[in-house]
């Protein structure tokens, strides 16, 4: 039986603004307060998911989240009608308004962890919402979350959704951004990596001193009980505090696997050596062969990393073995990472071909390509399983682009989050997006 994997991007939401919410993250808070163009990010987010189409990769669409959350406004106290919680809270605490309009969903590697059918105990492929707990505007996302991926991922017999983690420091969950799989085969058993910050209750483990570690050591640990995983499926690594430190505050934003293959930084883990040998035993056992390659700070800075998202990238494999990077414009940019780059290309390695999107939008927000997507390993009668109204076709392309023309403005600033027209025309906008990719009731105003 084949198996795939199929890359599940976000749809970057109709309310996509710069509110610098994410401390820790350069990119967001370097660009808070400025002019956002909700329209042009979704359009470059489905141009990239259509040109991976046509390269022949799976491809799937995930939806947006409910922007504004008036709900979660209404908990902090708010009240009156709809147009009135959102008024007061423009007056009284515009930050708080700011955060229920985030768009940071469009991170859909935040999104949640997904372990293959190959490697859990009960043979189906599972689901663990991320909590998200680390920021405000991030924790309201998770029920929503889960929702869309029980509407996309029904079939019991194949899929099996998990709730999200105690939303605690201790078990704080980033999802997807902090894990990778590594595998022979999509359709064989793996070694799933687990990329942790710090530890909740073990002093033995540094942590970093001026950003806050958001993936811990328990989360981990318990996102990989709760799928079934075996003791020989799994490694856990603690990332680098001190490039957490310098606004590494994903595992993805300085290394990236795929297949076989982990390509990292040299700074990005603590115990590098002993990490590599691990999963190389552990892959072997599996009966694959573990492979390497390191990006040495001489050639490439943690800062060239972080301003770049060289790692933030997409490792796709080719039928022929090879392996392709997708990358940001931003890499070519970026003179020192261009330059690694073409050297790569060039050597006849593991990494043959480079191509370079055009995210502006979200990199301003702080997320390349690989935060856009959720990687979902499956065989072909699980693929079948998956509502097909979400797997990404040249009609369902046409559809999303006429949906974003249509009810996507091309700018939006603070001012424009207290318009309560905003909230009508999301609404508008997600009930029809609903009926597109045939998901059914996932959204509160829908429910409720």
């Amino acid at each position: 039986m084949k198996s795939y994997e199929v890359n599940f991007d976000g749809l970057v939401g109709p309310t996509h603004n710069y509110g610098g919410l994410s401390y820790g993250n350069v990119a967001s808070q370097s660009n808070s307060q400025q002019s956002s163009n909700p329209k042009e990010a979704a359009l470059q987010g489905l141009a990239k998911m259509k040109a991976l189409m046509e390269m022949g990769f799976q491809q799937g669409v995930l939806a947006p989240q409910e922007r504004p959350d008036v709900a979660a406004l209404r908990r902090l106290g708010f009240g009156g009608t709809d147009a009135q919680v959102i008024e007061r809270a423009a007056k009284e605490a515009m930050p708080l308004l700011v955060a229920s309009c985030s768009a940071s969903s469009m991170w859909v590697a935040n999104a949640a962890t997904v372990s293959p059918s190959a490697d859990t105990a009960d043979g189906r492929v599972h689901f663990t919402a991320a909590n998200l707990n680390c920021k405000y505007h991030r924790s309201i996302e998770h029920p929503t979350t889960s929702r869309v991926l029980g509407a996309m991922f029904a079939d019991q017999k194949h899929f099996a959704h998990h709730a999200a983690l105690p939303a605690v420091a201790q078990f704080g969950d980033e999802g997807a951004a902090n894990h990778t799989r590594f595998c022979r085969d999509y359709g064989e058993a793996g070694v799933e990596f687990f990329v942790f910050g710090r530890s909740a209750f073990d002093t033995r483990y540094p942590a970093p001193q001026k950003y806050p570690a958001r993936q811990t050591l328990e989360a981990s640990q318990a996102v990989a009980r709760l799928h079934g995983l075996s003791d020989d499926g799994v490694v856990y690594a603690q990332q680098n505090p001190a490039v957490i430190d310098q606004g590494v505050f994903h595992n993805d934003v300085i290394a990236v696997g795929n297949g076989e293959v982990l390509f990292y930084h040299e700074d990005a883990f603590l115990d590098t050596e002993q990490m590599l040998a691990e999963l190389s035993a552990k892959l072997a056992k599996a009966g694959g062969k573990f492979q390497s390659v390191c990006v040495p700070r001489t050639a490439v800075t943690v800062e060239d990393a972080v301003r770049s998202y060289l790692f933030n990238s997409q490792l796709l494999s080719r039928p022929d073995g090879s392996m392709l990077l997708i990358v940001p414009e931003e890499c070519r940019g970026n003179e020192r990472v261009w330059q690694y780059l073409q050297g790569l290309t060039s050597s006849g390695g593991l990494i043959r071909e480079v191509k370079v999107f055009d995210l502006k939008q979200s990199m301003q927000n702080g997320g390349g390509p690989a935060c856009l997507r959720l990687r979902v390993a499956l065989n072909e009668t699980e693929l079948a399983a998956v509502n097909p109204g979400v797997i990404m076709t040249a009609p369902l392309y046409g559809s999303l682009t006429e949906w974003v023309e249509k009810h996507y403005r091309d700018r939006m600033t603070e001012n424009d989050l207290a318009d309560p027209q905003l909230l009508l025309e999301c609404r508008t906008a997600l009930d029809e997006l609903t009926q597109i990719l045939k998901l059914g009731a996932v959204y509160p105003f829908q429910i409720n």
